[in-house]
């Protein structure tokens, strides 16, 4: 059975070969294309390996590409540093074991309790584990089951999450399926992450949508406005933190600015 990463690494590589107008890399477009993008033997000619070889990449094939071949493959489709990280982190080997949900240390709850704004903390599946006061007030987590806390899903799933957002929804959602594919596709396969696929592809056709795209994006600070049934309109600057005890946590704060 193929490896899930490697099936993802080469779903990831042609959906950026797809992508790429051959004027970009100076090839003439002729007038036999079947599709906009590169063909998979321009790809291995402009990255200097055998055709072949980069067909058993694109397949999901068990090969274990060099750090060279990568970088050579990242100039060729023209990939962002986000884009070529993430094929590098597709490629590596080692086992991993089942995912299983983190918990918070008691300093890491001390510190989100103490924090004035929203605030809470999140694992390497996104799952809402810890929160404070101000978190709750805004984003209601512990009117929720468990299995529903998570920042994805709530932001393609629930309809008071989107409600809130209003026309800004779109922008925040598609931008965050992105940041998630650079974390689901280092677990593909995975059980956990299986099933909150499933969930997502059930419960929102955009997710489907957006999925499909491929897209990559690393994780920026930002500005979110909502729209609180009691509160108002709010208007917050997110940033988040990773910690030194567990790097698989990050801490989220959402500090409030002026309109």
């Amino acid at each position: 059975m193929a490896d899930p990463r490697r099936v993802e690494f080469g779903d990831f590589l042609r959906s950026r070969r797809e992508k790429l107008a051959p004027k970009t890399v100076g090839l003439p477009a002729g007038s036999r294309r079947r599709t906009a993008g590169l063909r998979r033997e321009e790809v291995a000619q402009l990255a200097g390996i055998g055709v072949d070889w980069y067909i058993r990449l694109e397949q999901g094939r068990t090969v274990s590409p060099s750090v060279t071949t990568i970088d050579a493959l990242a100039r060729a489709l023209r990939l962002s540093k986000t884009e070529h990280a993430h094929l590098k982190a597709l490629a590596r080997d080692g086992a991993r074991g089942a995912f299983t949900r983190e918990i918070v240390p008691p300093a890491i709850l001390r510190l989100v309790e103490s924090l004035p704004h929203p605030a809470y903390i999140t694992g390497r599946r996104w799952d809402v584990l810890a929160w404070n006061a101000a978190a709750e007030e805004v984003f209601a987590f512990g009117r929720l089951l468990e299995e529903d806390r998570n920042t994805l899903l709530l932001m393609m799933t629930n309809k008071r999450t989107r409600k809130s957002y209003g026309a800004g929804w779109a922008d925040v959602a598609k931008r965050m399926v992105a940041m998630f594919r650079a974390t689901h596709d280092v677990w593909a396969g995975d059980p956990a992450f299986a099933e909150l696929l499933t969930r997502l592809r059930e419960g929102s056709p955009e997710f489907v949508k957006w999925w499909g795209a491929h897209e990559v994006h690393g994780t920026l600070s930002g500005r979110k406005t909502m729209t609180h049934p009691t509160k108002g309109v709010l208007h917050f600057e997110h940033t988040s933190f990773q910690a030194n005890d567990d790097p698989a946590l990050k801490l989220v704060i959402y500090t409030p600015v002026g309109g």
